[in-house]
């Protein structure tokens, strides 16, 4: 009798449970660690410990690692992706709830598509694209505006600037990979941009002067969890999981986490984390996530690479 190749049910829920909810927790987990943690330095911890595990994890299965050329690549991306997005991302949930941050990254999708339009030339602007792009600007600008009567306080500009810039970033970061030499395999390739990533986040924190003055000793256990928790789950848990579903699913079922994480962590950040969830929060991420969904559901000229939010 032939053996069945089905997979169990249960792993494809569990899978997409943890890249759901583990990845939409990390917003609130993030903001719990920055009330004490200096933000690059709490990032640099994050990714040095996930990158040296992943890293390591694929070296022992024997794969090759980048050769110098694929270094160069490998640092660049993780600059884009890991100082300028992560880094910005932690610096501005100092001053942003944490899932009004996770609205606002989640703009990530429509600096892509108007990256793939200019750079790539893999996406036409068609009506379609851009309503969606001017609604998903439309939901940034009901979070930050002054002028337009919601109720509750408009997000704070330098936060909003920096997680505008981060989403910029990310997504110049995942067109270059689809530019530059990578290593095929795509365990190998993030480990290494986690672990550079880490190393360069290390770097921004001792100029910017945060290990002056930080006494670990003073760090509450909430934040040391809060730290564990984006390792172990946000990053090598949620980044295993992801990669099992992408090599067992479709990449547009995959890449439902892109909407669902936002509410996930507005959901949250009110009911955990104390944020408000008044008019306005519910609009802008109303408007984000309708321009998100048209978006990723858009068909390009050539199938595009999904990304990775560890």
């Amino acid at each position: 009798m032939e053996k069945s190749t089905v997979r169990p049910a249960w792993k494809t829920l569990l899978a997409f449970a943890i890249i759901y909810l583990v990845w939409g927790s990390t917003f609130l987990a993030i903001r719990v660690g920055v009330h004490e943690v200096p933000p690059f330095l709490l990032a640099a911890m994050r990714f040095l410990a996930a990158g040296l595990v992943l890293f390591g994890w694929t070296i022992a299965r024997g794969e090759r690692p980048p050769n110098p050329r694929q270094w160069l690549s490998v640092s660049l991306i993780a600059l884009l992706i890991f100082v300028f997005d992560y880094g910005l991302l932690f610096w501005a949930e100092q001053r942003v709830p944490s899932g009004v941050a996770a609205v606002m990254m989640a703009t990530i999708p429509a600096f892509m598509a108007l990256a793939e339009i200019v750079f790539l030339r893999t996406q036409t602007l068609t009506v379609r694209l851009a309503v969606a792009l001017l609604i998903g600007l439309g939901g940034v600008a009901v979070l930050m505006s002054h002028t337009v009567v919601l109720g509750g306080e408009p997000i704070n500009a330098w936060g909003a600037v920096a997680l505008i810039v981060g989403s910029v970033s990310w997504a110049i970061g995942s067109v270059l990979t689809r530019k530059l030499p990578l290593p095929e395999s795509k365990g190998m390739s993030s480990g290494a941009q986690m672990l550079v990533g880490g190393v360069l986040l290390a770097l921004t924190s001792a100029t910017l002067g945060e290990l002056r003055g930080f006494d670990p000793a003073k760090v509450s256990r909430e934040a040391w969890f809060a730290l564990l928790y984006l390792i172990v789950f946000g990053s090598i848990i949620g980044f295993t999981a992801y990669v099992w579903l992408i090599h067992h699913e479709s990449p547009t079922k995959v890449g439902t986490y892109a909407y669902v994480n936002p509410v996930v962590a507005v959901v949250l950040g009110y009911f955990f984390g104390g944020e408000p969830l008044g008019l306005r929060t519910v609009l802008g991420t109303l408007f984000v996530l309708v321009s998100v969904i048209v978006i990723t559901t858009t068909p390009k000229k050539v199938p595009a690479l999904s990304s990775v939010k560890p």
